[in-house]
């Protein structure tokens, strides 16, 4: 059975969740779970494409209903995207199941 919800994920600098999440809440999220990371590159990839990658980096975890989606990428882009200083991405996945939600 399709749960009709949708996992979003941004990865951001450290220090720009609460920018991501304000910016997710505007396009209708209704709240999300932070986490802390560390991102990996190689060297040689961040000669490539000329650019440094800053190793702390912030999780937003978003669970949105899949009509909810496409708005809330497109928000967090603009607020937080590769060309902001949050340097950030966001992408979905599918959520199979879930428990305690309101349908």
């Amino acid at each position: 059975m399709k749960s009709g919800y949708k996992c979003i994920l941004a990865i951001v600098n450290k220090g720009f969740s609460e920018e991501a999440m304000e910016a997710a809440k505007s396009c209708g999220a209704k709240g999300g779970t932070i986490l802390s990371a560390r991102g990996t590159i190689s060297k040689d990839a961040e000669k490539f494409f000329n650019i440094t990658i800053q190793p702390e980096k912030e999780m937003v975890m978003i669970l949105a209903k899949e009509n909810e989606i496409d708005g809330i990428l497109k928000g967090l882009y603009k607020a937080i995207g590769t060309s902001t200083s949050a340097q950030g991405i966001a992408f979905a996945l599918p959520v199979d199941e879930t428990v305690g939600l309101d349908k």
